[in-house]
């Protein structure tokens, strides 16, 4: 063996090394002790965590094999069989509270509630969120796994309820210390029981949320790079009660019922006397071939394009003021913003002592009590509105302008505008004109009055001055005709010669004519379109979206 070999290990051998000091041994040792603890601690805690997972698999598969009947709260939820609520004998009356009547007054107190789950959430297995919404307010509702009152199959169960379902909830009224984002009302209600009285269908056509939706919220969204649903008018028509159920839309019939009531209201104020007018008609009330022709036993008749000729026949029965509100039917092909074929008559009628602007002084006063009415009492409704269609509160004077239709048509051609000054005014000029107005006068609702005859209908009452202009008015709001107005022949025999004179059938409307030869009364009136007007005030951009169940030339459902 070489000396080499001889002097090197041998194969498997380690190199002794001399004892590291002292120090560095006790510090690897402890570093190891600590690692030793770390995997010691890491494994219990899976340990743990495997039981924990454990305990609730069980737990959740023996809830999920628990039936309503082994859950001892079962009472305190479900839903409510047919039978309970189909009235029977009468029961003594439950104490309800409304959605918008529950604030911090009502804390630690014990409520029941009913309205439309609009939201569910469930966090985890222990606790679900509902907003329960009733008439446009919306409450939060905790429903929180407890021994005593609420089981984790209750909780389960407001998990899996579906939105917009009618809902019972029962329970305690309580203030959280944070705001909450997601209701209108400021308290929460700490459920106890809930029952499901009727279910939607777990899939809706349109979503609320969706339908309530600004496009200016749509557009800020596209600008983020985020893409949200826009609902657009046939698809909010087709399933009108669901759209119904929007803030903007709840707040629109409100204002509308409103108007109808300042209407009714101011006008018995004044003396008038409320009227119902036939709408199944002869011949035609208005003239033109814009009518629905129907059989009547036989006899060719119409749908009634206005109450006009029975609320003058009213006069000459000296009733002296009376209105009507009613349905109003065009057969027009007529596919605007602002045109339908069935819509809501505000129509008026009164005697006249001297003048039509006796008329006009009852068209003044009624609107501005209106605008005054609706902009004191339905402040909620307006915001509601405006948050889903932005628009700026109407201009109104607290006395009414009133121009000539020659002041009118003046205005235009100074501001380069050309149109027949003996033709009635089309959109494009009404629209300039009331800018016009607007810039001088600073109001948006005003009157135009003494309008060429030929662009009235027959019972109009020309001019004493001028038979080619006549006693008649429009009324505009934001650049827009709503109301026609005027006096009436009430001579039978320039009546005849004036229907003659517009096309009409003078036998078909001999009963209206006759009623003239009897005597009667000078007297005048105008209409108003109910839909327009809450269009308008409200500027939106489609009578649509003020009409509940529109119908136009397309649409005839739902």
């Amino acid at each position: 063996m070489s000396s080499a070999e001889s002097q090197s290990p041998s194969s498997g051998a380690v190199p002794e090394q001399p004892p590291p000091p002292h120090n560095q041994q006790q510090q690897e040792e402890d570093e190891s002790s600590k690692s030793q603890s770390k995997k010691a601690a890491k494994k219990e805690a899976a340990k743990q965590e495997k039981l924990r997972r454990r305990q609730e698999a069980a737990l959740e598969s023996a809830a999920q094999s628990l039936s309503v009947e082994d859950d001892p709260l079962s009472s305190n939820y479900g839903d409510v069989p047919l039978q309970e609520l189909q009235s029977k004998v009468a029961a003594d009356v439950q104490e309800w509270t409304e959605v918008g009547t529950l604030t911090e007054a009502l804390r630690d107190r014990y409520v029941l509630v009913r309205g439309r789950a609009q939201a569910i959430r469930a966090v985890g297995k222990n606790m679900a969120f509902l907003v329960v919404r009733e008439k446009g307010f919306t409450v939060q509702c905790v429903v929180t796994a407890q021994p005593d009152s609420v089981s984790r199959q209750m909780v389960k169960y407001a998990a899996g309820l579906s939105r917009e379902s009618i809902v019972d909830i029962e329970g305690v009224v309580s203030v959280p210390t944070v705001p909450i984002k997601g209701a209108s009302q400021q308290v929460e209600v700490q459920v106890r029981k809930i029952f499901c009285v009727n279910k939607a269908m777990p899939t809706l056509p349109i979503n609320i949320e969706d339908a309530a939706r600004s496009e200016t919220e749509i557009e800020k969204a596209l600008q983020a790079g985020e893409q949200l649903v826009r609902v657009n008018q046939d698809t909010r028509l087709n399933y009108r009660v669901l759209d119904m159920r929007t803030p903007a839309n709840q707040g629109i019939f409100r204002i509308q019922c409103q108007v109808g009531n300042v209407f009714r209201q101011f006008l018995l104020s004044e003396d008038f006397v409320e009227i119902h007018t036939p709408k199944l008609i002869a011949g035609s009330s208005e003239g033109g071939a814009s009518v629905f022709k129907l059989d009547y036993k036989g006899q060719p008749a119409c749908l009634a394009q206005s109450p006009q000729l029975h609320k003058q026949m009213a006069i000459c029965g000296d009733f002296g003021r009376v209105f009507e509100i009613g349905p109003v039917f065009r057969a027009e092909d007529s596919y605007t913003h602002r045109h339908l074929c069935e819509f809501t008559g505000l129509d008026v009628e009164m005697e006249i002592k001297k003048h039509y602007f006796e008329v006009m002084d009852i068209v003044d006063h009624l609107f501005v009590t209106m605008f005054d009415t609706l902009n004191k009492n339905c402040a909620k409704e307006l915001e509601a509105v405006g948050r889903q269609y932005p628009f700026e509160p109407l201009k109104y004077l607290r006395s009414t302008l009133r121009l000539t239709f020659e002041e009118g048509i003046q205005m235009l051609k100074e501001a380069g505008v050309e149109v027949d000054p003996l033709g009635d005014l089309n959109t494009e000029a009404e629209r300039k004109l009331g800018q016009l107005v607007l810039e001088k006068y600073g109001t948006e609702f005003y009157i135009l009055h003494r309008y060429p005859l030929a662009v009235r209908p027959f019972y109009t009452m020309p001019c004493f001055d001028n038979p080619t202009y006549s006693n008649s008015f429009d009324v505009f709001i934001r650049g827009e005709e709503i109301i026609s107005g005027a006096q009436r022949v009430h001579v039978p025999e320039f009546l005849v010669e004036r229907a003659q004179a517009c096309g009409i059938d003078v036998k078909t409307i001999s009963t209206y004519i006759d009623s003239f030869r009897y005597g009667a009364p000078p007297h005048g009136g105008f209409g108003v379109g109910l839909e327009r007007v809450v269009m308008l005030f409200c500027g939106l951009n489609n009578i649509r979206k003020t009409s509940l169940f529109p119908r136009d030339p397309l649409r005839i459902a739902p």
